[in-house]
């Protein structure tokens, strides 16, 4: 009896998972994969050399853990972040952005952004794994890291926060967006909810790290952990057309109206947030050239020194005024135009993240002190293995986007 009592129980609670789950989701997952062979030549000849980069560029990043950090990257004690920092915050950044525009639709309820979410949830969990991957390999002993983190939890540490809560963030969108695909929209909005307060806590916390450097007078002070966010959303705004843009074209698709409606407004919040990466640099040059020592030279090579024309070109022209105005120009309707704005502006974001990451280094912590060894600008250039390790989670994150429209079939998604 007691056996047959225990059963019983197991049964009903299979019963009960079995009720909450669409029975027509497990044939809709079974097709979607069937879907995946169903591309024409273009889309396998992409897939293929994508695959072969993700594969050659993988295989030599991991040949940089034979031959050791110190003399595969060009990091040094003086300039101990380099381009790996960088492209992980790029990533982590694209992803925190991709998030905030999502939950204006789908945690907020407003309707014209509710056509992009599974797209913009998906494309989030695909750039927060690639910034871990590329952080994996930053990072000398990324396996020890990853235990001390649980059983020795520096609590005074903004690193410790950031990659805890970043780690929490990737798990709750996960959830929301397995939620999203069984159609259960009021739990995936609770985990869209939690991600997205997460995912502000770890990104405004990045901010800090660089803020509240000290030593480090080009990055420090309060203006940072707000610039990230703003940031992140003109980031988010970017990847959204791009990814939305390039999804169709995958899927041999024309828009719908609510989907041409949501790529007008993203590209008037994207617009807005442009201006407003605009005000921010305006008066971070300004009040710079008023700070100490040290934070007028970093400026000075930043505006007319040897970052000159990363600043002028990619980050002022590509990554701010040109897409500005091409957003501006189209207003909202040519999307074609709205992809090409999106396109300059991440590339001017990537270079904008590596500025920001060297060039805070490059003035000598003794510069002040008048130490002869420290007297000039640091140097640093990326090396073939640091490149490479860019390369792959690029290549990764194409493969992925690639696959994932497939499979889950342009990632539709109802207006509830």
């Amino acid at each position: 009896m007691p056996n047959e009592l225990k059963t019983a129980k197991v049964s009903d609670i299979v019963k009960d998972v079995t009720r909450s789950f669409d029975s027509d989701v497990a044939s809709n997952w079974y097709s979607n994969l069937l879907e995946l062979l169903s591309g024409g030549k273009s889309y396998y000849v992409l897939l293929i050399i994508t695959a072969v980069i993700v594969f050659a560029a993988s295989f030599t990043t991991l040949n940089a853990l034979n031959i050791g950090y110190r003399h595969a990257y060009n990091v040094t004690r003086e300039i101990p972040w380099g381009i790996l920092i960088s492209t992980y915050i790029f990533f982590v950044v694209t992803s925190t952005g991709l998030c905030i525009v999502s939950s204006i639709g789908h945690v907020f309820g407003v309707k014209d952004f509710m056509p992009i979410a599974k797209r913009a949830v998906f494309m989030s969990i695909v750039t927060i794994t690639v910034g871990f991957t590329v952080i994996f390999f930053e990072i000398e002993n990324p396996f020890r890291m990853a235990l001390y983190n649980v059983i020795s939890p520096g609590l005074t540490s903004n690193i410790w926060w950031m990659g805890t809560l970043y780690g929490a963030y990737m798990v709750f969108m996960i959830i929301e967006y397995i939620f999203l695909l069984l159609n259960m929209h009021s739990i995936a909005m609770y985990a869209g909810l939690a991600g997205l307060l997460s995912g502000l806590a770890a990104h405004s916390n990045l901010g800090a790290i660089f803020g509240m450097l000290h030593a480090r007078e080009f990055w420090y002070g309060p203006y940072l952990p707000i610039y990230f966010i703003v940031s992140a959303l003109a980031s988010g705004c970017a990847a959204i057309i791009i990814f939305t843009y390039l999804g169709y074209k995958i899927n041999n698709e024309k828009m719908d109206k609510p989907m041409e409606r949501a790529m007008e407004v993203v590209s008037k919040l994207g617009a807005l947030m442009v201006a407003v990466l605009i005000f921010f640099n305006v008066w971070k040059i300004i009040t710079g050239f008023v700070g100490g020592a040290g934070k007028q030279e970093a400026l000075t090579a930043m505006f007319a020194g040897p970052y000159a024309f990363n600043f002028w070109f990619f980050e002022v022209m590509l990554g701010m005024l040109l897409p500005f105005a091409l957003f501006l120009y189209s207003k909202g309707k040519n999307i074609p135009m709205m992809f090409l704005a999106s396109v300059l502006m991440t590339v001017g974001i990537f270079i904008m993240r590596y500025d920001l990451v060297v060039i805070g280094q490059v003035v000598p912590s003794y510069h002040e002190l008048g130490v002869n060894e420290y007297k000039g600008l640091l140097q640093y250039r990326p090396s073939f293995y640091e490149i490479m390790v860019v390369v792959a989670g690029v290549g990764i994150t194409a493969l992925s986007f690639m696959v994932g429209e497939r499979v889950f079939k342009g990632h539709k998604s109802e207006i509830h």
